[in-house]
C-alpha cells in the first residue's frame, strides 16, 4: 500500500501501466482486489492507473493488424481483452467508475465478441470464418459486464452475456467441442490470485451468477462434472490453492538503454508469493464456492 502511494509507483505507471510482470502497480493492485482488499488501494494510485490506461493504449483492437497506427507498439500499446476486463473490475471495486474514466471500454467488450460467443486476444482469430475464441480471453470481459453493471442490462449487454454463457456451456467449462477432451489439464487445478488465468471454479462462478441474474437455467450435464470435482477438493469445508498460475512466466522489461526486451524471467513480490502458495486453505476460493452454491440454489 505504501509503495502504491509512492512517486516511484506513479512513475512506473507513466512508463507502462502493465509491464513488467508481476511487479508493476497493475499486478499489486490486482492482487489486493482479488484478496477482497480493493478498499486498501490508494485512491490516487487507482486514478493514476485509469489515466495511464487512457493515455497509453489504443482505444480499439487493431483488426486487421495493418490498421495499427505508425509508432504504436503491438505489445505495449494495444490492450488485450483479458487485461481490459480485469482493469475494469479493479477500478470499479476502487470506486473509480470505469464507464466514466474508460468510456471506450464497455463498447470494446461488446464489439469484439466473436460468433461463438467468446473473444480472443489473438487478432488473427478475427480474420478467420468462423473465428475461434479463447476461454482465457473471454472470462474477464464477461465478468466486467456482469459484475460492474449496477442497472438493467441493455439488449446488447444481454446478448453479450448470454453469448458468453453459451460459449462456456458449449465447452462444458473446459472441454473441447470437437473431441470432448480437457482443453488444458491445469484448468482443473485451482489457482490464486488468478489475474487473467482460468480454472474450473472461475468459469463455474460466472455461469452460476449469470444464471441467477438472467433467470436462465444451466443444463445439468454441463456442471455435474465440475461440481463433483470441486466437492472432491473440499477438505474440512475449505478449498485450497493447487497451482501457482504465474510461476515460470516471462515479461517485457526495460533495459538500461531504454529499450523494452521480451523473454525476461518475471519477478514477483512478497505478498504475491505468500497468497499464491499452494496447499493452504484459501478463504477467497472457499467464499467463491459458497457463492456458486447460493446462486445455483437447491437441487445442486
Amino acid at each position: 500500500m505504501e509503495w502504491l502511494a509512492s512517486p516511484e509507483a506513479a512513475a512506473a505507471m507513466d512508463l507502462d501501466p502493465y509491464w513488467p510482470k508481476w511487479t508493476s502497480p497493475w499486478w499489486r493492485m490486482t492482487t489486493l482486489w482479488e484478496l477482497g482488499l480493493a478498499s486498501l488501494i490508494p485512491e490516487a494510485a487507482a486514478r493514476k492507473l485509469a489515466d495511464a490506461i487512457n493515455r497509453h493504449y489504443l482505444h480499439r483492437f487493431p483488426i486487421p493488424p495493418e490498421t495499427l497506427p505508425d509508432g504504436c507498439d503491438p505489445y505495449r500499446n494495444v490492450m488485450c481483452h483479458c487485461a481490459l476486463g480485469t482493469a475494469f473490475q479493479v477500478l470499479s471495486a476502487c470506486g473509480i467508475d470505469p464507464d466514466i474514466n474508460l468510456p471506450w471500454a464497455r463498447e470494446w467488450f461488446l464489439k469484439y465478441q466473436l460468433g461463438d460467443g467468446g473473444l480472443n486476444c489473438d487478432e488473427r482469430a478475427y480474420a478467420k470464418v468462423p473465428g475461434k475464441s479463447s476461454v482465457v480471453s473471454t472470462l474477464p470481459p464477461l465478468e466486467a459486464v456482469l459484475r460492474c453493471t449496477n442497472r438493467a442490462f441493455t439488449p446488447e449487454e444481454e446478448r453479450f452475456l448470454d453469448g458468453g454463457a453459451r460459449y462456456l456451456i458449449d465447452h462444458r467449462l473446459y472441454r473441447s467441442i470437437r473431441t470432448g477432451g480437457v482443453i488444458h489439464e491445469d484448468w482443473l487445478e485451482l489457482c490464486f490470485p488468478r489475474f487473467y488465468h482460468y480454472d474450473l471454479l472461475r468459469g463455474l462462478s460466472f455461469l452460476a451468477e449469470w444464471s441467477a441474474r438472467r433467470g436462465k437455467p444451466i443444463p445439468r450435464r454441463v456442471i455435474e462434472e465440475p461440481l463433483g470435482l470441486l466437492r472432491a477438493k473440499m477438505k474440512e469445508w475449505k478449498l485450497s490453492t493447487e497451482r501457482v498460475a504465474c510461476a515460470g512466466g516471462t515479461t517485457l522489461q526495460q533495459g538500461g538503454d531504454g529499450r523494452w526486451v521480451g523473454g525476461v524471467e518475471a519477478d514477483t513480490f512478497e505478498l504475491l508469493d505468500r497468497v499464491s502458495a499452494p496447499g493452504a486453505p484459501n478463504l477467497q476460493l472457499t467464499g467463491e464456492w459458497k457463492r456458486v452454491r447460493e446462486h445455483l440454489g437447491r437441487g445442486w
